[in-house]
């Protein structure tokens, strides 16, 4: 018999199929396990550079950018294949500081990878798709992060409800603005 909430266990926690890529993103996060999928993939040749996004957090010492470039260094992958996005305080910004960043580096990212945490999977990619180019095709290989969160557990425990939870309602939160906009430009053509 299906679980009640199925629905968001589906909705919130899934990835897709990996193909060759031009990048691959982080949205920022003091989870090394995000550099560590990252890591493999570049070292599995998915894509030639890793562009980790994020500012100062009080999780890290420095900015997550530095927290990840520092995982990632130490498993051998070579700094200058790490692109620098070090500004970024939510997933909006992690989106689009790092499409900035990726234009300054003459790199027009027509297949990305995204490497986020399991259950902020939706969220990121919605976002960055809100803020890439239409044409842009995202493959996401999603990370259980530290916290242990996983799409079989996170009912089971008060703490891992509330990081999906949350994750939920931000999907409301960042997205209805954007969909009543458009929305409303489409009912005036």
């Amino acid at each position: 018999m299906p679980f009640p909430f199925d629905c968001i266990s589906d909705f919130m926690f899934f990835e897709t199929e990996l193909g060759q890529s031009d990048v691959i993103l982080i949205p920022g996060a003091s989870h090394p396990q995000l550099m560590e999928r990252a890591a493999m993939l570049f070292h599995q040749g998915i894509a030639p550079c890793i562009l980790p996004s994020g500012g100062s957090t009080p999780h890290v010492e420095a900015t997550e950018w530095e927290f990840l470039r520092n995982v990632g260094v130490s498993l051998g992958v070579p700094s200058e294949a790490i692109l620098k996005e070090d500004k970024a305080t939510n997933t909006f910004e992690n989106a689009r500081l790092s499409l900035e960043v990726l234009q300054q580096h003459g790199i027009h990212p027509r297949r990305v990878v995204l490497v986020c945490k399991n259950y902020h999977a939706r969220r990121a990619l919605l976002t960055y798709q809100f803020v890439f180019p239409n044409e842009t095709v995202f493959y996401v290989s999603p990370v259980i992060d530290k916290t242990g969160t996983s799409k079989d557990n996170w009912y089971q425990d008060e703490e891992k409800i509330k990081y999906v939870m949350n994750e939920l309602e931000k999907v409301g939160k960042y997205f209805r603005p954007a969909i009543y906009r458009l929305g409303s430009s489409q009912s005036g053509s």
